[in-house]
C-alpha cells in the first residue's frame, strides 16, 4: 500500500500542491485539492510541506515553495499559529527559507487557508554561526512588551527599537523575556534586520 493510500484510509487528505507559470497559485491548488478531497469537503484539512518564500502581512498571504520548486499562496489570519521547538510565534516571525509543515483548509471561493504552521528547520538557527559578525551589543529601557508575538520595544537613547525573539531562543532567554517589565533596563546581543527592527540573540 502506498503512503497516499495509507493516509487516505486514515481519513486525512494529502495535499499535492501544484502551480504553473500561467496559472494563479490558488487556482492550481484548487485543481489538485479538489481532486483529492472531492466536492463538498471544504472543511477537511490537508497538509502541505515546503519552504517559506515570503510573508505578505498586508494581504495576509504566505508564499510557500514546494519540494518540486513550484510556489503557491496560502491565506492566514491572526488565529494562525506558528510552532517551533514547542514555542508559539507570530506569522510575522517566519523567514524566507524556513522549512515548514502546514495544515491547509479549503474555505471556499478558491481560497486556501492555513491555521497551523510547524517550523521543522529555522533558517536563522541553521545559519546563525555565519551571521555572528553582525551581532551587536545593545541596551536600553523597555517601553512595551508583546508576549503573545514575542516582541518588545526598547528606548535605546536616540532611537526606539522593536526587538523580536528568535526561533532558537534558549530556555534562559525565554524566561528572561517572560519576566521583562516596562521601565526595566536590559542588555543583550542582537542582529539588526532593518533600521528599527532587531532580532535578539542572547540576553546578558
Amino acid at each position: 500500500m502506498t503512503m497516499v493510500q495509507r493516509w487516505a484510509r486514515r481519513g486525512v487528505a494529502i495535499l499535492l500542491l501544484g502551480a504553473s507559470a500561467g496559472c494563479s497559485g490558488a487556482g492550481a491548488i484548487g485543481d489538485v485539492l479538489g481532486g483529492v478531497l472531492g466536492g463538498g469537503q471544504q472543511a477537511q484539512a490537508a497538509q502541505a510541506e515546503g519552504a517559506i518564500r515570503a510573508v505578505d502581512a498586508r494581504s495576509q498571504q504566505i508564499s510557500l515553495q514546494l519540494s518540486n520548486g513550484q510556489t503557491v499562496a496560502l491565506a492566514y489570519d491572526n488565529q494562525t499559529k506558528v510552532v517551533y521547538q514547542n514555542q508559539l510565534y507570530a506569522v510575522s516571525n517566519l523567514e524566507s527559507g524556513d522549512q515548514v509543515v502546514l495544515r491547509v483548509r479549503d474555505v471556499g471561493n478558491g481560497t486556501y487557508y492555513t491555521d497551523s504552521i510547524h517550523v521543522t528547520r529555522s533558517v536563522s538557527s541553521s545559519g546563525s554561526s555565519g551571521s555572528s559578525a553582525n551581532v551587536q551589543s545593545l541596551q536600553g529601557t523597555v517601553r512595551q512588551i508583546d508576549r503573545a508575538n514575542g516582541l518588545f520595544t526598547l528606548d535605546a537613547g536616540n532611537v526606539v527599537l522593536t526587538v523580536s525573539m528568535p526561533y532558537g531562543a534558549t530556555r534562559a532567554d525565554v524566561t528572561r523575556f517572560q519576566n521583562l517589565r516596562q521601565g526595566e533596563t536590559v542588555r543583550f546581543y542582537g542582529v539588526f534586520l532593518n533600521n528599527s527592527r532587531v532580532e535578539l540573540r542572547q540576553f546578558y
